[in-house]
């Protein structure tokens, strides 16, 4: 008769043995390729203009020729018009309510606040204001 541990260990032994035979057909999955190209199939779509990525041209890349620029550079003036459009976009986006019109309510939410919490108190204990709550008896 096994004990509890014994079964334990012996499925223990059974998973680390499927996980490393499933690692092992993974592994050999990987090394297996796709189906063999014949140089003629290339040779169409190296002529077609198919190709993405490097090509084999047989001769040594020349490193001495010096890469042009990926974009036109900016000017002075516009990077500053830049910067400056920018600089207001994150002010706007620090307070958007000054700039979009908004009314200066923090007195209002201020008050709100102090009596908010003794009105809900107040309607919980079951002492409420008949002009707050209507339903109130």
């Amino acid at each position: 008769m096994t004990t509890g541990i014994e079964k334990a260990a012996d499925l223990s032994a059974k998973f680390s043995f499927t996980m490393a035979a499933a690692a092992m057909l993974l592994a050999l999955s990987a090394c297996a390729g796709g189906p063999a190209v014949d140089s003629q199939s290339s040779a169409s779509s190296v002529a077609a203009g198919n190709v993405v990525g490097p090509r084999d041209t047989g001769t040594f890349p020349n490193l001495n020729i010096k890469p042009g620029q990926a974009a036109p550079q900016f000017t002075d003036s516009e990077a500053k018009a830049k910067l400056a459009a920018l600089e207001a976009d994150r002010r706007t986006a620090q307070n958007p309510g000054r700039t979009a019109g908004a009314r200066n309510d923090s007195a209002a939410l201020r008050k709100l606040g102090a009596t908010h919490a003794k009105d809900a108190l107040r309607e919980i204990e079951g002492k409420c204001d008949p002009a707050l709550d209507p339903t109130c008896k």
